[in-house]
């Protein structure tokens, strides 16, 4: 069955299609739940929600621009406001405090289970940030209005995000050389 058929008989709350949309796209967006997520348990309860008001709001698809970005956006959203329900994103650092350092870019050469592992050390806010700019392609003006936080403070959440990262990873690397040696 195409998507358009899919979609037209989950519109018409048909249980085979729900079922069949539900196992195409569930393995993709439990992967993106798990990026904002700490636990699995919270991810798998986002995904739930999410296909929850994916099919129910299924009418709400007018057809223009992709189904699946649609149904990320609803996703994504389902995620934030489960962390926002947990966490305050209220965090304040002036950006002009922050020291930058250099700028390596060691989280586009590891692999996606690696790159879970070290998100989930990070704290919330910084996670948050980090999923919505880097990987989701939020601006941080997007950022600061989904969040309700300033700009600079998605900003600095940012910067702090991938300096946190980049020490984690080098004190992982530096631990399984002198396992290795």
């Amino acid at each position: 069955m195409d998507i358009a058929q899919l979609i037209s008989k989950c519109k018409k709350r048909n249980r085979e299609a729900q079922k069949e949309l539900y196992v195409k796209y569930a393995p993709l967006f439990l992967s993106i739940c798990k990026r904002y997520m700490r636990h699995t348990e919270d991810a798998e309860d986002a995904l739930i929600q999410g296909f929850h008001k994916i099919l129910t709001k299924i009418d709400q698809y007018s057809g223009g621009g992709s189904f699946e970005g649609w149904m990320r956006r609803i996703i994504v959203n389902e995620c934030l406001m489960s962390l926002r329900k947990q966490n305050n994103f209220k965090m304040q650092v002036e950006i002009n405090n922050i020291d930058i350092g250099s700028t390596v870019t060691v989280e586009d050469r590891l692999a996606y289970e690696d790159l879970l592992k070290v998100m989930d050390k990070l704290p919330t806010g910084y996670r948050t940030v980090f999923n919505l700019y880097v990987i989701e392609g939020y601006k941080h003006r997007e950022i600061a209005e989904i969040l309700d936080i300033s700009i600079n403070t998605s900003k600095s959440q940012l910067i702090l995000a991938k300096k946190r990262m980049q020490s984690l990873i080098k004190k992982n690397y530096e631990i399984n050389v002198s396992q290795s040696g």
